[in-house]
């Protein structure tokens, strides 16, 4: 836990395409955590749309930003034109290596991993690209959150939610988290037991990976590319 006394600078990244839960969720929980600022971080300051038309508003571009404690990256569609943006990645490197924290949700994975920072780190991801993992070299855990060292990774969009709870326990201890848990009245009970493949029924699981078909073979082929980039050698499994 980091003393009470701290002041912690946490920000997200934001970009067009995103899912706006992977953003939103966590901002539920961070934004409430004592002592510290929170702020969404952008290319520019122009508004952008998450991938189902939401409109949303950076507080500054990347260049604006401090050195954050708490760096955060959310996932979505739009992660795919990110993976190769020299900008956003030399961004998330530099952030990274003085945070005290980071945190992906969903697709925000793979940004890591195009960033080259995934190497031997326990994670996960959403579970239509879980698969993509070992692409850059991560280990790949089937868990709702995921902890290595530093590095939170939640798998889906609403995992987000139960990952920054969990961050917010490391930062501030676990009374603080459940004040928070408590004031946003989370205690999911989903109509449905249908939140991942192995629950989901089989048609309804092949019915989504079909919808997500053609942006998973992208993210695949980027992978790929990735992977040679960076010099990671892919399993047979991989392959």
């Amino acid at each position: 836990m980091i003393p009470k006394d701290t002041h912690l600078q946490i920000g997200s990244l934001l970009f067009e395409g995103v899912d706006q839960i992977d953003l939103t969720g966590p901002f539920e929980v961070l934004s409430r955590i004592p002592n510290s600022t929170y702020r969404i971080y952008g290319k520019t300051r122009e508004p952008v749309r998450d991938l189902k038309g939401l409109r949303l508003t950076p507080d500054a571009p990347l260049a604006d930003a401090p050195q954050l404690d708490v760096l955060h990256v959310p996932g979505g569609f739009g992660q795919e034109a990110l993976m190769e943006d020299a900008e956003v990645l030399a961004w998330i490197r530099r952030q990274a290596a003085g945070a005290r924290s980071v945190f992906s949700v969903c697709t925000g994975a793979l940004l890591f991993g195009a960033a080259g920072l995934l190497r031997g780190k326990r994670a996960t991801t959403h579970w239509a690209s879980f698969h993509l993992l070992p692409f850059f070299g991560a280990i790949p855990v089937n868990e709702w959150v995921v902890m290595d060292g530093n590095w939170v990774f939640a798998a889906g969009v609403t995992a987000g939610i139960d990952g920054a709870l969990r961050l917010a326990a490391i930062l501030r201890g676990d009374e603080v988290a459940q004040a928070i848990q408590l004031y946003m009245a989370y205690a999911p009970e989903p109509p449905f037991d249908c939140g991942t493949p192995e629950t989901a029924p089989p048609a309804i699981t092949a019915q989504v990976r079909q919808s997500a078909a053609a942006i998973t073979l992208q993210r695949e082929a980027t992978a790929r590319r990735v992977a040679a980039a960076l010099g990671i050698a892919l399993s047979a499994t991989a392959d």
